[in-house]
């Protein structure tokens, strides 16, 4: 049956259509959908794990015990999974094992560009990338098939364009993968150095038949073109906007088998062709190879180094027609990410710019705690950084930080890899505090279960991960609990435990606002006549006040009734307007 399907539903179907019978991921933009959508398929089972490092050595133990299996991450998530990958490259698999790395060009939801292809050659992985969504669902299938042909754990290499966007997919029925039995191979599966030694030539050999495959699968193809003046390399959403751009005249080799790559089938297509142009958005990662080669080849003094291509930038560079399209009357302004209404992040943030702490922060909706007017957080590097670089920077400055540096990182953030941080304090005794913001949901990449929530995957009871006795087991001692829509509570849990001599914890916990069982106050309204335009509201930047005709207004469409501007105001003019929420 064809329809039009998401890039990631379309490789979670591939998975279903695969046999795949465990998943385990750590939801990351842009790859969460693929393990939200496999979720939907009885015949699967899903999870969230606490962490991408987690997900993979689940996924290669139901991989070694006969089962095909999946975990999925963003271009970051594998960092954090490197360590498994790298060695499970040389253990090889049993029944089929696919890795997803959703990368992220153009940096829409991530702290940093990383080319993901990389990781394919150093770790010696084979490495698909689909163009579209039929290639999603076909490369997701046909990853299995190799990874079980050659023994080794296949990535299939997303990106946001691809992962977001929808085209025709023709689905098929499920083919159930027959059972792998697990047999006892200590010399494979063991990796202490005189087992990986022997193993290390077997992943350098397997390489070289890869490379062999590379060169006749229809994965990688050539395109005919009349021009032969260029001939074109690419890939993934390169290749669609040049096909957008040069509509066939120029012979395009479109590869899907981004590594291995099929060295005498690019030696071949350049003979072909009077100019070698490489199309890849990111790292020359292809166009390295082909100078390897030997070849001579036009890439990155062109194409760009940083950011997503399009189909003008692909066009002005081949010097093709660029459609200038129609501009508006009227710029538009800009519309930078804000916390939402009712955010019970921000009546901490709040707190904590008003005792002028320093603020190390971690990866979450909460980062727009550093956006003005809050301008709270002063440094995000990765998942769980905030913890232990306070614990860094108290040791480095001592008295001179501990009584105003604090951490903020949420729940979720915490079990992924917030704990081993406070582990850390808590042995190594640094005076710091770490302020876990506990929203009762992982919220930044779209309202998925965590440990601390109580409900897995599918929603069903699971598991809860109790945080104040988890900290206090860590060996710290002072832990307490405080409303972030109470502001003189946040304000004295804020001071009193960087007065504190020792490590301490505080939770601030309530709900996001925008989970569908919250229920919500009544909007707020704003008595003109006692508001006197002082703008002291407006220091907690909520979407929902502005200032109109020199007084404050509430848009009551976006107000849930939170109550943190009634604590700001001096003249009490915030009033309940009564309506329902």
């Amino acid at each position: 049956m064809k329809q039009l399907m998401l890039g990631n539903a379309a490789a979670a179907r591939g998975l279903w259509e695969a046999g795949v019978c465990v998943v385990s991921s750590y939801p990351g933009t842009p790859s969460t959908e693929i393990t939200e959508e496999a979720a939907k398929y009885d015949e699967i089972y899903a999870e969230w794990a606490p962490n991408e490092k987690v997900a993979m050595e689940t996924a290669f133990g139901a991989s070694l015990a006969g089962k095909r299996s999946f975990c999925g991450m963003k271009h970051v998530g594998l960092n954090v999974a490197a360590d498994p990958l790298f060695t499970c490259s040389y253990t090889g698999v049993n029944a089929g094992m696919v890795i997803v790395v959703a990368d992220d060009a153009g940096m829409h939801s991530s702290q940093n560009e990383q080319d993901s292809r990389h990781y394919a050659r150093s770790a010696k992985i084979p490495m698909l990338e689909p163009a579209d969504s039929a290639e999603a669902l076909a490369f997701a299938k046909k990853a299995y098939e190799l990874s079980e042909q050659f023994d080794t754990p296949v990535f299939l290499k997303m990106c946001t364009r691809i992962a977001h966007s929808q085209s025709i997919v023709e689905t098929g029925e499920r083919v159930e993968a027959p059972v792998k039995p697990y047999q006892k191979n200590i010399a494979k599966y063991v990796m202490t150095p005189a087992n990986a030694i022997k193993r290390h030539p077997i992943v350098e050999e397997r390489t070289k038949k890869l490379a062999e495959f590379a060169e006749t699968s229809d994965l990688n193809r050539i395109e005919d073109g009349a021009d032969k003046s260029i001939g074109i390399i690419t890939s993934s959403t390169s290749y669609q906007y040049v096909q957008e751009v040069c509509k066939g005249q120029f012979p395009v080799l479109k590869l899907g088998m981004i590594w291995p790559l099929p060295e005498n089938k690019i030696r071949d297509f350049a003979k072909s062709v009077q100019k070698l142009v490489i199309v890849e958005e990111l790292d020359g990662f292809i166009e390295t190879y082909v100078r390897e080669l030997g070849l001579d080849c036009c890439g990155k003094e062109a194409f760009p180094l940083l950011g997503e291509f399009s189909q003008n930038l692909i066009a002005e560079k081949l010097e093709q027609p660029v459609h200038t399209g129609k501009a508006l009357d009227e710029a538009l302004p800009g519309r930078p990410p804000v916390m939402c209404p009712g955010c019970p992040h921000r009546g901490l943030f709040y707190t904590l710019a008003k005792n002028k702490c320093t603020v190390l922060g971690d990866i979450g909706c909460y980062t727009l705690g550093a956006a003005p007017p809050l301008s709270a957080i002063e440094m995000t590097l990765c998942m769980g950084a905030s913890v232990s670089a306070t614990h860094g920077f108290n040791k480095a400055l001592g008295k001179e930080s501990e009584g105003k540096t604090v951490a903020v990182i949420g729940d979720s953030t915490f079990m992924h890899s917030g704990m081993t941080g406070l582990a850390n304090i808590a042995y190594n005794q640094s005076n710091s505090t770490v302020i876990i913001v506990d929203n009762s949901i992982t919220g930044m990449t779209g309202h998925q279960q965590n440990p601390t929530t109580g409900y897995n995957i599918k929603g069903d009871p699971a598991g809860k991960i109790d945080l104040e006795s988890l900290c206090k087991a860590m060996g710290i001692r002072r832990v307490r609990v405080v409303d972030p829509y109470d502001l003189a509570a946040c304000d004295a849990a804020v001071k009193e435990e960087l007065a504190a001599e020792e490590p301490s914890v505080i939770i601030s916990r309530r709900p996001c606002a925008l989970l569908k069982y919250v229920k919500h106050n009544a909007p707020l309204k704003v008595n003109t006549d006692k508001c006197v335009g002082c703008k002291s509201c407006m220091k907690i930047g909520c979407p929902a006040i502005s200032i109109k005709e020199g007084k404050a207004h509430v848009d009551d469409t976006l107000c849930v009734g939170c109550g943190i501007c009634t604590q700001l105001c001096p003249m009490d003019a915030f009033e309940s307007t009564g309506k329902e929420a």
